[in-house]
């Protein structure tokens, strides 16, 4: 809903939201010119010492400070433990086991296809069928060699195919 302007003696449309408060829940209603102008003198802090200033700004980003003490001193050393660890080489994240590998036929069928190992199914199907087009044995320019290479990609795309479960 559009409202006439709050600022004293303006008719035109009040179009801009500015804060009439810290608490940022009732807002005067402005032109544009006079939001501008409203704005601009606006103080967020106003009325507020260094210190409180300080420690609504850590409030603000950090979010409310633990009650228990000896808990928020865990964690910093916690934390401090793993950024040491981290910038050293060293830690617990170097003994974790490596990331399973694909099974071989997978990683052969998409090293025909030349497909990455993070390949989805969409990628394969897309190569599968730009590679179909190229060594189909009625269109290829290479008749020779297209047979065994359509058959070569046909049968890594059915491995892939198995391993999608599709």
């Amino acid at each position: 809903m559009i409202t006439k302007c709050d600022h004293p003696g303006c008719t035109k449309a009040g179009t801009c939201r500015a804060p009439k408060n810290r608490n940022l829940n009732d807002y005067w209603h402005f032109c544009t010119a006079h939001a501008a102008e409203y704005n601009k003198n606006w103080n967020y802090y106003a009325d507020m010492t260094p210190e409180e200033i300080e420690a609504d700004w850590e409030r603000e980003t950090f979010g409310a400070p633990l009650k228990e003490k000896n808990k928020a001193n865990a964690d910093e050393a916690d934390y401090i433990k793993f950024l040491n660890d981290f910038l050293s080489g060293r830690g617990t994240f170097d003994n974790m086991p490596p990331k399973s590998k694909l099974p071989t036929g997978v990683s052969g069928a998409l090293k025909t296809l030349g497909l990455p190992p993070t390949a989805t199914w969409r990628d394969v199907g897309a190569k599968y069928r730009a590679l179909a087009k190229k060594y189909h044995p009625d269109t290829a320019a290479d008749k020779s060699s297209a047979t065994a290479e359509f058959t070569k990609i046909t049968t890594a795309y059915n491995t892939l195919k198995k391993h999608f479960n599709k």
